[in-house]
């Protein structure tokens, strides 16, 4: 069992009054994650996305959050200020019933990782209405927390399994001493 340390963790508090569903949220955050870095911005890259309900002018910014090989049983509905609201709509969860947070090219999860080097994560300095907040508090988590490596290999696992991922692995890193 992994031992619990304290430690300062950041997380995006959305302030749901003043989204507008702009989406300069979506933009930033694809753009920080082009590769080249800030080389262009397809917002299906972005770890961030705002999801809207035109009818009922409600607009959401969601952040990826963790990678489950199942998707939720739970199918409840919520009604928050006389409108009705799937448990689904505000779910950052990268899960196979849906695919939103999924690299495209690949179809690997994206997980949101505040930016790693920024200060502050790129959609909150992003966001012209301050609906984005970047909160940090100090936590119990465990010590080891799988990589961002670690959660696309799982994925590839739980796809095409443990045989077929070591198989093309072992293929590739044996090219690479070639090289």
């Amino acid at each position: 069992m992994a031992q619990l340390e304290k430690k300062l963790v950041r997380t995006i508090k959305v302030d749901l009054d003043k989204c507008n569903g702009c989406r300069a949220c979506e933009i930033a955050c694809a753009s920080f994650h082009a590769r080249p870095k800030y080389s262009s911005f397809n917002p299906s890259r972005s770890r961030i996305r705002v999801v809207i309900d035109e009818r009922n002018d409600e607009w959401v910014a969601i952040r990826a959050t963790d990678y489950t090989k199942a998707g939720c049983d739970g199918r409840r509905t919520y009604t928050i200020n006389g409108k009705e609201y799937s448990e689904c709509s505000f779910c950052g969860t990268v899960c196979p019933t849906r695919d939103l947070f999924k690299e495209p090219d690949s179809g690997l999860p994206l997980k949101c990782d505040m930016c790693e080097d920024e200060s502050e994560p790129l959609c909150v300095q992003a966001c012209p209405r301050d609906c984005l907040t970047c909160v940090e508090t100090e936590e119990f988590v465990e010590d080891v927390k799988p990589v961002e490596a670690e959660i696309g290999m799982k994925s590839l696992i739980d796809k095409f399994g443990s045989k077929k991922v070591a198989d093309i692995l072992t293929r590739m890193t044996q090219g690479e001493q070639n090289n």
